[in-house]
């Protein structure tokens, strides 16, 4: 992971709604049209047009991303994505989680998006450990920054303070490393 890669990310405690940056990146499920944690306090946010905009979309498969308008969110644009359920780790789910991250980042690219905010991808209700899912997002984000200068800065929005813990950890773990 070079220097410049480590540099353009953040590490932040804070709300993903309040986020101004041009894009936040939802945690959604495969419906997109709305659910419990990030993927509600997003939809209530950004209001009602979101919610119909998801709808003309019909969906996201697991590890696939879409993007929306952000509406009434500081955010220009929302990229929904659809981390796996964590079911002990052997059936694929750590591929796709890396799969989220990518087609997120690369949806950024695609749509000139220089900032974008995540939030941790199915670590709630999904269940997938807060470290394992970290390093996964930590190290495929390093990876795309390294090929893509265009992004400037990646904020990875933790909302408790012991998952910023976790992920400032696998940050200055994955700094030792390089």
């Amino acid at each position: 992971m070079s220097t410049t890669a480590c540099d353009r990310m953040a590490l932040v405690r804070a709300d993903i709604t309040a986020q101004k940056v041009d894009a936040i990146v939802n945690a959604a499920n495969s419906s997109l049209l709305g659910g419990g944690g990030v993927d509600g306090a997003i939809h209530r946010a950004a209001g009602p047009r979101l919610l119909a905009e998801c709808e003309k979309i019909g969906g996201c498969p697991t590890g696939q991303a879409r993007i929306t308008k952000g509406y009434d969110l500081p955010a220009k644009h929302v990229i929904h994505t659809v981390g796996p359920v964590y079911r002990g780790g052997d059936k694929g789910e750590p591929e796709l989680l890396t799969a989220c991250y990518r087609n997120s980042l690369q949806l950024a690219v695609d749509n000139g998006i220089q900032t974008i905010a995540f939030p941790a991808i199915s670590c709630g209700v999904y269940g997938y450990p807060i470290e394992k899912a970290a390093r996964i997002a930590l190290e495929t984000t390093a990876g795309f920054l390294t090929d893509h200068p265009e992004i400037l800065q990646v904020r990875f929005v933790l909302f408790g303070q012991a998952d910023h813990e976790v992920y400032a950890d696998t940050l200055a773990t994955l700094r030792h490393e390089q």
